[in-house]
């Protein structure tokens, strides 16, 4: 089977792209993590008998299998044998509390676990009540869990056909720093075909690619460009962290041709003091996606980064798909790029209305890459969307813009108050209610500041209660230690008074304008 004429289709499976790459190329490298090195004769024969071995369990057609772990080559063939044996992987953020990830699995339905040892203690110890999964050791077997390679099918089992089609799902994607039940994103196996297909259009995939990643498999700022080398029959290389030097070494020694970073990691990279001396000829496309990436940083990595930089403006739901070739539109830096792909938007104001072109409001746009839905939150789903005339569904972005007569979005600003830190999502409510929990709190409010290092950082605001003396660190602490780790407060300030509207409404903008 040719892989690129398969991906003409209107549709098709991984599992036939990834036996057809063991077959046209099986000793190519597929997924090289540092420790471990496999080729696609390797990693489509391991894939089969995980797959297989899921379905022996009983895995149902489009029942979740939760994965919980650093990135790893394991990892990755977790989620690529749930995709296969007709599952959707559920791949959770390992910054959650272990409350966070055990409503995360209770959500999903998954009777599988994949872990590795750190995160099973981790959750063991915080003595939260768990949901009754399997759990499969990603790293050493456990006591009462098998490691991976010890549970999986027998060598050359291959998983029955699962009879899977468009509308199943792929995978579920947990948005982060959620407390309570947390918002799981369903992606259809067709919006992930979809994705895959267009790959040598847009970049993200393409025959012979060298992909490094830095970003962790549970995002899906990572799992959009891993999928598509997968599909293409690619390379990937798979950091467990980030490091500067460790990143310039991976392109250079691996002559990377792909990588996906968030502005942050950019912003490392060109403060880094050695970046010049490395050898980055090999990179064709440099994608950023997941926080504001300013325009004087985009100017200065085109200037100092070989390859096309291309910054990917969406969001986990779908939505519009916005893509700016940076390096061809120098004069667009501002903005986040064009609809893209057959995607649409438009502005609408505060009333939903829609609004004529060219005036600023809330962008809502539609396009083959939306997400099925919030899993078991159809209200969450509804709130999320919009309804033309027509009765088809938008997905509301979330954001503040316009379009210019030439169909660049700018953002203005987001219609919510998200803090985006290192690319992950912290919702300011979250950091709110753990700080109002806190005895002698009478008040709180949370806002993003800038941060060179994070992009931007969640700063805290408290009023004491009547009477009573705050002590800022431990405060702080305290509410930390309720939070995941890419949530915690970077400051504490005590104020009088938070500043409100006549309605009640705490007034951030006056908050920032403090800062």
């Amino acid at each position: 089977m040719d892989p690129v004429k398969y991906l003409e289709q209107p549709f098709g499976h991984l599992a036939d792209l990834i036996n057809a790459h063991a077959v046209n190329q099986p000793e190519r490298i597929a997924l090289d993590d540092g420790e471990e090195r496999l080729t696609w004769g390797e990693t489509a024969a391991q894939v089969n008998r995980i797959a297989a071995q899921l379905q022996a369990d009983g895995l149902a057609k489009g029942q979740a299998v939760a994965i919980l772990g650093t990135t790893t080559i394991r990892y990755a063939l977790a989620y690529l044998g749930a995709i296969v044996a007709g599952g959707c992987a559920a791949p959770l953020t390992t910054s959650a509390t272990p409350k966070q990830l055990a409503n995360m699995m209770a959500d999903s339905g998954a009777m599988h676990l994949f872990v590795d040892t750190a995160k099973r203690a981790e959750l063991f110890e915080s003595g939260v009540a768990l949901p009754t999964l399997k759990h499969i050791m990603m790293d050493a077997a456990g006591d009462d869990a098998p490691l991976m390679f010890d549970w999986m099918a027998d060598s050359g089992a291959t998983p029955a056909d699962p009879k899977v089609g468009p509308k199943d799902p792929f995978n579920i994607i947990y948005s982060s720093g959620t407390t309570g039940t947390p918002k799981g994103i369903v992606h259809s196996r067709q919006m992930r075909w979809y994705q895959m297909a267009v790959g040598e259009n847009s970049g993200y995939g393409k025959p012979g690619q060298v992909s490094l990643f830095s970003t962790p498999l549970y995002s899906n700022t990572t799992l959009g460009i891993f999928v598509a080398t997968i599909a293409y029959g690619g390379t990937s290389i798979l950091m467990r962290k980030f490091d500067c030097q460790r990143w310039l070494e991976l392109a250079q020694e691996n002559r990377a041709t792909h990588t996906m970073l968030v502005p942050v990691q950019y912003q490392r990279l060109m403060d880094f003091e050695g970046f010049d001396d490395y050898d980055l000829s090999t990179f064709t496309h440099k994608y950023c996606t997941s926080a504001p990436f300013s325009a004087e940083l985009k100017a200065e990595v085109i200037k100092r980064m070989p390859g096309g930089l291309i910054e990917v403006y969406s969001m986990t739901e779908g939505g519009v798909v916005c893509i700016l070739l940076a390096h061809a539109h120098p004069d667009k830096l501002h903005t986040v790029g064009i609809a893209w792909g057959g995607s649409e938007v438009i502005t609408v104001d505060e009333e939903l209305n829609r609004l004529p072109h060219g005036e600023m409001g809330e962008l809502v746009g539609r396009s083959q890459t939306m997400m099925s839905g919030y899993q078991n939150q159809p209200k969450k789903t509804e709130e999320a969307s919009w309804y033309d005339e027509n009765g088809d569904r938008w997905q509301r972005m979330g954001d503040i813009g316009r379009v210019d007569e030439d169909g660049f979005i700018t953002l203005m600003g987001r219609s919510k108050d998200m803090i985006i830190s290192g690319g992950f999502n912290i919702y300011p409510r979250d950091l709110e209610e753990a700080l109002m929990a806190q005895p002698g709190v009478a008040d709180a409010a949370v806002i993003g500041v800038a941060s060179r290092q994070w992009g931007e950082m969640p700063l805290g605001f408290v009023v004491a209660e009547q009477g009573v003396t705050l002590d800022m660190e431990a405060l702080k602490a305290a509410a930390n230690a309720d939070l995941g780790k890419t949530q915690r407060l970077s400051e504490l300030r005590l104020i009088d008074e938070l500043p409100r509207s006549h309605i009640g409404k705490i007034l951030k903008t006056e908050l920032r304008d403090m800062v």
